[in-house]
């Protein structure tokens, strides 16, 4: 078997974080680096067992696995930490995509930073990209604010994103998605967005139009799945 660049393993001392990136949906989207790191790691973080369980199942990954997610980030986190300074490498990772983005992930980058072990980068999917890169909005800058404020700041942060020249990418919950929309048209006024939902799964589906079309095509649907949603900048109608 070919061996990928794992940068960082077996080195003395301190063992090496690896953050992986994973698929968001289909399980072909990920790298022979990812999976070569995720066999030879002496364990995995995961923000969700069971999902992760999933995709090491299907590429007959035998790693042990561990949660670390919100809830027990404190007591879980030193131990990972012991285990890296004991020079075990570990590998991140998320439900799905890549870890530390809109998740509490980050805080074992940084506790892993604080005793100075290695951490090292797997690339893989990510929502955010993969919805930019079809929603046909020009998108040479790009301000991803995950998701929005549910009630205190939500208009201040709105104001604030519509005023910036670049596309606004946000995520968002389908029981959500139409209130957002509302009251983003509300303070943007009528921009060019796209609905990006269930992107590389079964259902994948993206939606292009006005926020006004949007609205209007879109206001009586029952919505499902993951979503991430595209607004053109402040300057888009001046062309980039």
């Amino acid at each position: 078997m070919p061996r990928y660049n794992t940068a960082g393993m077996g080195q003395s001392g301190t063992g090496t974080l690896f953050v992986v990136g994973t698929p968001i949906g289909n399980l072909a989207d990920i790298s022979f680096r990812a999976v070569e790191t995720l066999k030879q790691v002496a364990l995995i973080a995961a923000e969700d067992t069971r999902r992760t369980r999933i995709l090491l199942n299907h590429y007959g990954i035998r790693t042990p696995l561990t949660s670390y997610n919100s809830y027990n980030r404190k007591t879980r986190g030193r131990e990972l930490v012991r285990r890296l300074e004991a020079g075990d490498n570990l590998a991140l990772v998320s439900d799905a995509g890549t870890p530390g983005i809109s998740d509490p992930l980050i805080h074992l980058v940084n506790e892993a930073l604080a005793v100075e072990a290695p951490v090292v980068s797997i690339p893989g999917a990510s929502a955010l990209i993969s919805a930019v890169v079809v929603s046909g909005i020009p998108a040479r800058r790009i301000l991803f604010e995950g998701f929005l404020p549910r009630k205190k700041g939500r208009k201040k942060t709105l104001e604030y994103l519509a005023a910036q020249p670049c596309c606004v990418v946000l995520f968002e919950s389908p029981n959500r998605i139409m209130k957002t929309l509302r009251d983003i048209r509300e303070v943007f006024g009528n921009r060019r967005a796209a609905i990006a939902r269930e992107l590389t799964k079964l259902h994948e589906e993206v939606l292009r139009g006005t926020l006004d079309d949007l609205l209007a095509d879109q206001g009586e649907r029952n919505w499902k799945g993951e979503i991430t949603l595209v607004v053109a900048g402040q300057d888009s109608m001046k062309g980039e």
